[in-house]
C-alpha cells in the first residue's frame, strides 16, 4: 500500500500532508514530553498524550520519577504501544536490552555507542537484514553524563519532506533497492555480519515510512550515481545546518525517549566517576502505528530499477 502522499505522482496529496507535518512540529525536547505518575501503568490520559506526539512527530518523551536500574520502564511503556519483537544485537543483554554505557574491553570496545566519542547521525540497525529492520526503538535514562551526551533528533519524514523538496529524483534514487550497502563486519577474519544491501527509504505493507541510513564517512558503500550522491550530500548539509526541523536535548535521568526510529545523534560527553552514564536501548522489529490525518487516495509507486 503507498499513500498518495508518498507518490510522486499526487503532488495535491503531497502538499496536503506537508502542510499537515509542518503544522504544529515541535521546537524543543520539552514539546515531546509526557510526565507520568507511574512508570508500571500508564493512565489512559497518559498513554493518549503519547500517542498524540507519536501520530504528529513519530516520537514522544516520557518522565518518571523512578530513577531506579529498572528495565521494565522501558519494556512495559513499549508494550503498552504495541512493541513486542525486540532485536538481539551484538551488544545487547540475554532479555535483548542494550546497556549503553562505558566498556573499554571485549566486543563492546569496538563500537561507538560504547565510547564517549561523538556518534553520528543515524537511523538504528541500518546494517540488519530487509527481514530485521528496526521500525522502533526507545531509549530510557538512567544515569545521564556529567557534561555533554544530547542528542539531536529528526523524523526521518521530515528528511523525505526536506530532499523531495529539493528534488524528486532523490526520492526515486533513495527508494532504489541497491542505493546503500554496508560491507561484512569481520574480526580477526571471522564474518560476525555479511554485507547488507538495501534502499535508503521504503514503505511497510501498512503504507507507513521507514529510512535506512548513517552519516558515516567509513565502511558504508553507497550506488555510484549522481541522484545517490546527490541526495545523501543533500542530507549531510541537512544534519550540519541549523535547521528547525532538528530537536536538541539530553535525557535526564527517569526520562525516555520512545519512537519509530527517528534519525539521531549524540555528542561527546564526560561522565562523573561516582555516577556513571547509564542508558537503556531497546531496538524493535514493530513499528508503532500513527494516525495520519492527510493521506489522499491510494496509489502505486513507479517500480523502482
Amino acid at each position: 500500500m503507498c499513500p498518495a502522499h508518498f507518490d510522486l505522482q499526487s503532488p495535491d496529496a503531497y502538499a496536503r500532508w506537508r502542510a499537515w507535518r509542518f503544522a504544529a512540529y515541535p521546537a524543543k525536547l520539552a514539546d515531546l514530553s509526557v510526565e507520568l505518575e507511574d512508570a508500571s501503568q500508564l493512565s489512559e490520559r497518559e498513554a493518549a498524550q503519547l500517542q498524540h506526539r507519536l501520530d504528529r512527530y513519530n516520537m514522544a518523551v516520557y518522565r518518571t520519577p523512578d530513577l531506579s536500574e529498572n528495565k521494565q520502564i522501558p519494556l512495559n511503556i513499549g508494550r503498552r504501544f504495541g512493541l513486542h519483537q525486540l532485536d538481539a544485537n551484538l551488544g545487547a543483554g540475554s532479555d535483548a536490552v542494550t546497556e549503553i554505557k562505558l566498556k573499554q574491553s571485549g566486543i563492546h570496545g569496538r563500537y561507538i555507542p560504547y565510547t564517549a566519542s561523538k556518534l553520528s547521525w543515524h537511523a538504528d540497525g541500518y546494517y540488519n537484514s530487509s527481514q530485521r529492520q528496526i521500525r522502533g526503538m526507545s531509549l530510557h535514562c538512567v544515569r545521564p553524563a556529567l557534561r555533554g551526551g544530547e542528542n539531536q533528533l529528526l523524523d526521518p519524514e521530515m528528511a523525505y519532506i526536506y530532499l523531495r523538496d529539493l528534488e524528486p529524483q532523490y526520492i526515486e534514487a533513495l527508494f532504489a533497492h541497491d542505493a546503500l550497502t554496508i560491507p561484512a563486519n569481520k574480526i580477526d577474519g571471522h564474518e560476525l555480519r555479511p554485507a547488507r544491501t538495501g534502499p535508503v527509504f521504503s514503505l511497510d505493507t501498512h503504507g507507513y515510512l521507514h529510512m535506512r541510513f548513517s552519516a558515516r564517512k567509513r565502511n558504508i558503500e553507497w550506488k555510484p550515481v549522481p541522484e545517490v550522491t546527490e541526495a545523501v550530500s543533500a542530507l549531510n548539509e541537512l544534519f550540519e545546518g541549523n535547521s528547525r526541523w532538528t530537536i536538541r536535548g539530553a535525557l535526564a535521568a527517569g526520562e525516555g525517549l520512545i519512537c519509530n526510529n527517528v534519525l539521531h545523534n549524540r555528542s561527546e560527553f564526560e561522565q562523573s566517576p561516582d555516577a556513571p552514564r547509564l542508558l537503556y536501548r531497546l531496538r524493535y522489529y514493530d513499528r508503532m502505528p500513527t494516525r495520519t490525518k492527510v493521506v489522499g487516495n491510494t496509489a502505486a509507486l513507479r517500480k523502482r530499477q
